[in-house]
């Protein structure tokens, strides 16, 4: 067997050995291109989106996909939207390919929201789709399995393998503490001991007992949480499990003493003094998307989260971050601003070398470099396998939680069904659907959690603010409920406030992502749910104002605690 002209392309040769020799061949450009994780589009057909295309039409409509390759020298991007299963797999392999041609051939890492649940927020994750459908993280920490969250994390593992993705940028870990806030249902809810022992399971089911080629490295998100010394706990915890990467938030410390007022991820006293010396990470830290510039977002003008350094130049903005310790810009393409900075004597090349050297270490660990492309066949197969459905489905069930039963539950027999929110023929399944409440034996009325409309820029994406139904509409679910035993299933992406709903209700059960025959299931008694609250829901709006923010389940007199369920 002939030897491999270059010691970075032997697999053999040990990694550290493999890293020092490609740092050691890359120009200044080619490193810069390494410190940006930026967005891709593809084309619904698996071809390359360029610029002056469907590019242009899209959420990032700046560099053409080969334009970032070839010559911003870019190896990490992040998928948005959702394509075909092969399609997805064969536009993997031409990325690949296309990097594969440059001078030093560094393969792809590809990264992913969430693909695995309910939710479709293309800020934050996406509907399951071809993918197995899972509940929410809130929805596992309901069902407070660890062994089942290590086992949905390989499943995501083993269907993320299959098309091309090596990055999840999840699980988050912030602790859901703030009923108004919007990104609550990708936690594991208000419990730092429950978030911290699914965290080690789901980094476990990710990325196996160590790193290696059969890996999907885990981005942890988002650092340090809501800051205590509470919130950190979850953190510890996905550090010693060994997470490959950190997401700092889009945060600013206010008033703790001795941080300098700056956003978490500018901030060296959270990024190098807590993360990398008090924890001791020393894996990729990775910011948070679109730090630096102004880029559009989602088809929106995004106004760069530069909390404290908003006068600050781009370029200026970078340095900071670089001298925070941060490895790697989320959202943001401009590897010339990184070059600048080193010609202009602000940044130390060796800076540079030193995040390089962990983004390339990542690389040679998961064996891109001997397996950067995948099997188009191979996808299909994998992806939404019936092995992996039926895990999702059986989840679903199980996280179910029942808060209310007034003797309604379980359902029996075939009575007259009236639906709202439950399509009407999945439920004529289960009973004989009806046009009106007046001819029902029952209704069923799925309900979303309520949230305040706020259009315009980024933050359309997420539902926050009030977790209180507006008055007309409540007193459209309360007429409902006088005229016919309801059972009212809530979906919580947040707490919601419902404490007429609770006293009306003849059976009230919260879903966290759940079909609607996973919850005809349960009703009809076919399947057990066994959920519990992951946190409280206040009983006012009045209480959640006066609650403490950062303190977990702290409103006065809940109409239910957290770990609240009943079982049927």
């Amino acid at each position: 067997m002939l030897p491999h002209r270059d010691p970075y392309l032997d697999p053999n040769r040990p990694v550290d050995e493999r890293v020092e020799d490609l740092l050691a061949r890359m120009t200044l450009a080619e490193k810069a291109g390494q410190l940006f994780h930026t967005t891709l589009t593809m084309n619904a057909d698996g071809t390359l989106a360029e610029a002056g295309a469907e590019a242009t039409d899209g959420p990032f409509p700046r560099q053409g996909t080969t334009e970032l390759v070839t010559d911003g020298h870019l190896t990490h991007f992040n998928l948005l939207g959702q394509y075909g299963v092969r399609e997805t797999a064969e536009w993997v392999n031409r990325l690949q390919a296309l990097a594969a041609d440059t001078r030093l051939g560094i393969p792809v890492t590809l990264s992913t929201d969430p693909r695995h649940a309910f939710t479709d927020n293309p800020g934050a994750s996406f509907h399951s789709g071809a993918f197995s459908a899972w509940p929410e993280p809130l929805g596992l920490a309901a069902i407070g399995d660890p062994e089942l969250v290590e086992r949905f994390g390989d499943t995501v593992r083993r269907e993320y393998l299959s098309t091309g993705f090596r990055v999840a940028l999840h699980p988050q870990i912030d602790l859901a503490t703030e009923p108004r806030w919007s990104r609550q249902s990708g936690t594991f809810g208000s419990s730092a001991d429950m978030t911290s022992e699914l965290v080690r399971a789901y980094v476990r089911g990710l990325q196996g007992p160590r790193l290696g080629p059969r890996s999907v490295a885990a981005m942890v998100k988002h650092f340090p949480g809501g800051m205590r010394d509470h919130h950190l706990e979850p953190f510890k915890a996905a550090i010693a499990a060994g997470c490959s990467q950190m997401m700092p938030y889009y945060g600013q410390p206010i008033g703790v003493e001795g941080w300098e007022e700056v956003g978490f991820g500018f901030n060296r006293d959270v990024l190098t003094g807590l993360l990398r010396e008090r924890l001791g990470f020393d894996g990729i830290i990775c910011t948070d998307w679109g730090l630096l510039t102004d880029a559009r977002l989602m088809g929106e003008p995004h106004e760069a989260r530069a909390w404290g350094i908003e006068h600050l130049s781009v370029a200026e903005r970078a340095a900071k971050a670089l001298d925070a310790g941060a490895d790697q810009f989320g959202g943001e393409q401009c590897p010339d601003v990184i070059v600048e900075l080193v010609r202009s004597g602000r940044i130390a090349e060796e800076r540079i070398d030193a995040s390089v050297r962990r983004l390339l270490r990542e690389k040679f660990v998961l064996g891109l470099f001997e397996r950067r492309y995948v099997d188009p066949d191979r996808a299909e197969e994998t992806v939404g396998a019936a092995e992996f459905t039926a895990l999702g489905a059986a989840a679903q069930r199980r996280s179910l939680t029942v808060l209310t039963n007034h003797s309604l539950l379980p359902l029996t027999d075939r009575p007259n069904l009236y639906v709202e929110g439950v399509g009407a023929q999945t439920a004529s399944l289960y009973g004989n659907v009806v046009a009106d409440p007046a001819h029902a034996d029952l209704a069923v009325l799925r309900l979303r959690a309520p949230y305040e409309e706020r259009p315009g820029r980024f933050e359309s994406f997420f539902h926050s603010g009030s977790p209180v139904f507006g008055e007309e509409r409540l007193k459209e679910i309360l007429g409902l409920l006088d005229a016919v035993p309801t059972l009212v299933c809530v979906n919580l992406e947040r707490p919601v406030v419902l404490p007429e709903i609770a006293a009306k209700a003849a059976a009230l059960v919260a879903d966290y992502g759940a079909s609607d025959t996973a919850l005809l299931d349960v009703a009809f008694g076919r399947a057990r749910a066994e959920g519990r609250l992951p946190f409280e829901l206040p009983r006012s709006m009045a209480a959640v104002a006066a609650s403490r923010p950062d303190v977990p389940n702290d409103t006065e007199d809940p109409v239910f605690p957290y770990g609240h369920g009943l079982d049927v």
